[in-house]
């Protein structure tokens, strides 16, 4: 059995005036926020100055990856004010950058693109000046979702790999698949060759350095332009055991090996999750 979690995964437990008024707005309208679903090491840092990671289509998934603490089951139906509420919870808060994730929707035919689709451009409607980037599912390698999602233009298209070709099919839910998220993010990138797109990789889960490194060469061969890799936290005892807690030197090991492949930016440390610091991108823009 793997030792107790070491000194630099220990966080602050969530506090502070802008914490507070966050929880209270995602509550009062019915929001929902992958900080919160997938128990999130970074919630005390993020929410601390006003930042999240917004979930919309709910909170059930329709797929069961054994690595994620976002429950999963029948969905209900859609929010038709769900969009409105968003954007207009992000103009309360004052962000200037936005993430935007979501629950897989394989029930839906467009496995929810169009609300996703919608969600952007209720916020550009109401705060022209944030930027925002999308967290989406694989919409099963439809390419009509995918374009109606790219069409509406995030600023960032993020689609996570997750793992190793050798562990996805361990880690990952059975519809989902190592070469299905490759197509996924170059036809992103084809679709919209100016716009950045993401992806990133959990570590600890029993991963060899040389498939590490072979993800990230995959990855930045279909046009990916930022890379996070982080710690894999077990979320419960129903979960994946993590197999090994990676030391923050070996995550700067990993940086400094992939950032020489062309990549704009990785970020890679024990805490790092899809959307930790996302808004630096821009502020690192060549």
């Amino acid at each position: 059995m793997i030792a107790r979690k070491p000194e630099w995964l220990k966080v602050k437990l969530p506090a502070g005036d802008n914490y507070v008024k966050l929880r209270g707005i995602v509550k009062d309208r019915g929001l929902h926020t992958v900080c919160q679903e997938a128990m999130c090491p970074n919630i005390a840092e993020c929410w601390g100055v006003g930042t999240a990671t917004f979930m919309i289509l709910g909170d059930t998934c329709t797929r069961g990856c054994r690595f994620c603490n976002v429950k999963t089951g029948k969905p209900y139906e859609l929010d038709p004010l769900e969009a409105f509420k968003l954007a207009r919870s992000i103009e309360d808060l004052g962000l200037n950058y936005a993430v935007i994730t979501c629950v897989d929707r394989d029930d839906l035919p467009d496995g929810g693109a169009q609300q996703m689709a919608d969600a952007i451009r209720a916020i550009r409607a109401r705060t022209r000046h944030v930027k925002v980037e999308v967290l989406t599912s694989d919409y099963r390698g439809d390419l009509d979702a995918l374009k109606k999602v790219i069409d509406a233009e995030p600023d960032v298209f993020a689609h996570n790999i997750e793992t190793t070709r050798a562990l996805t099919p361990h880690v990952r839910d059975r519809r989902c698949g190592y070469d299905q998220t490759l197509r996924v993010l170059a036809n992103a990138k084809q679709m919209r060759p100016g716009k950045f797109t993401k992806s990133g990789l959990m570590l600890g889960l029993g991963e060899v350095d040389e498939d590490v490194l072979q993800a990230a060469r995959d990855l930045r061969a279909v046009g990916v332009d930022i890379l996070t890799l982080g710690q894999y936290l077990q979320p419960t005892k129903r979960h994946l055991p993590v197999v090994s807690f990676v030391t923050p030197e070996k995550f700067m090991w990993f940086a400094q090996a992939i950032k020489p492949m062309g990549y704009h930016q990785v970020v890679s440390g024990p805490l790092v999750r899809s959307s930790y610091h996302a808004e630096q991108a821009f502020a690192t823009r060549l």
